[in-house]
C-alpha cells in the first residue's frame, strides 16, 4: 500500500467516526428515554417478533387456501401491514441498538462486541430450530413426492420468511438482551 493509499484510508475511516460519533449523538438525543428501562425494549422486541411471526403465519395461510383469490388478498394485506408496521420498527430496533447488528466489528468496543457476539448466537440457534421445524413440517406434507399438493406461492413466502427472519432475528434478540445503561453519579466531576 502505497502512503497516499494509507493516507487516503485513514482520513476515510476517520470521516466515518466522526460521521457514526455525530448519528450517536443525534440517536441519543432523538430516542425516547422510555427505552432506557428494560420494560419497553422488551415490549419492542416482542413486537419485532410478532411482525416476523406475522410473516410466518402468511406462508401458513398461503399453504392452507392458495391457489386461490382469497390467498392472494390475505398475502397483500399481510405484506402491506408488514410495510406500514415492521418498517418503523425495524428502524426503530436499529436506533435503540445503535446499529449493534450492523456496524463492522472494529467500531465497537469490548461491551459491543460481547453483546454481539452473544445475541447472534442465540438467535443463530432460535434460527436453527425455526429452520428445523420447516424442514420437517414440510417433509411430512411432502411424503407424496412429486403428487405433492404444497402451492408454490407457499413455498416462496417460506423461503421469504426464512430470509427475513434469518435477517432480523439477531436485531430482536440484541434487543431483547439489551442491559440497562450505567447509572451515571452526580458526585463525580
Amino acid at each position: 500500500m502505497t502512503n497516499s493509499t494509507a493516507r487516503w484510508l485513514e482520513r476515510s475511516r476517520r470521516k466515518r467516526a466522526d460521521r457514526l460519533a455525530a448519528l450517536e449523538e443525534e440517536m441519543d438525543r432523538r430516542m425516547p428515554t422510555r427505552y432506557g428501562r428494560r420494560r419497553p425494549r422488551r415490549v419492542l422486541a416482542g413486537a419485532g417478533a410478532v411482525t416476523l411471526g406475522l410473516l410466518w403465519v402468511d406462508a401458513a395461510v398461503s399453504w392452507i387456501i392458495a391457489p386461490s383469490d382469497t390467498a392472494m388478498i390475505v398475502n397483500f394485506v399481510v405484506l402491506g401491514v408488514l410495510l406500514l408496521v415492521g418498517l418503523p420498527l425495524a428502524t426503530q430496533l436499529v436506533a435503540l441498538t445503535r446499529g449493534l447488528t450492523a456496524k463492522r466489528e472494529r467500531e465497537l468496543d469490548e461491551r459491543q462486541l460481547t453483546a454481539r457476539l452473544r445475541a447472534f448466537a442465540t438467535a443463530h440457534r432460535a434460527s436453527t430450530a425455526v429452520i428445523a421445524a420447516v424442514l420437517l413440517v414440510t417433509m411430512v406434507a411432502d411424503r407424496d413426492g412429486r403428487e405433492s399438493q404444497i402451492p408454490g406461492a407457499a413455498l416462496f413466502l417460506i423461503l421469504f420468511a426464512l430470509l427475513v427472519t434469518h435477517i432480523f432475528l439477531p436485531l430482536i434478540v440484541a434487543t431483547w438482551q439489551m442491559t440497562d445503561p450505567p447509572i451515571e453519579d452526580e458526585d463525580q466531576p
